[in-house]
C-alpha cells in the first residue's frame, strides 16, 4: 500500500461509517414511528434497524415478526 492510499482510506471510512450510521438512525426513526411514538424502545428499534442495515439476522427480542412466525410454524 502507498503511503497516500494509507492517508485516505480512514477519511473514506469515517465518511462510510458516518453515513451508515445514519441509514440506521433513519430506518430506527421508522421503526418508532411505525409503533406509534412509543417511548422506551429505543435500544430495540436501534438494533433492528442496524440488523436491516448491515444485513444481519435480527434477534428475536428485536423483531416482533420474528415471533410470530415461530408460532405460526409450530
Amino acid at each position: 500500500m502507498s503511503k497516500q492510499q494509507a492517508e485516505v482510506s480512514p477519511v473514506s471510512n469515517t465518511g462510510s461509517l458516518e453515513l451508515t450510521e445514519e441509514i440506521i438512525r433513519q430506518r430506527a426513526y421508522e421503526l418508532y414511528e411505525q409503533r406509534g411514538f412509543e417511548d422506551g424502545l429505543e435500544m430495540d428499534d436501534w438494533l433492528q434497524a442496524e440488523a436491516e442495515v448491515m444485513g444481519k439476522k435480527p434477534s428475536s427480542g428485536t423483531d416482533p415478526n420474528a415471533k410470530a412466525a415461530k408460532v405460526a410454524a409450530a
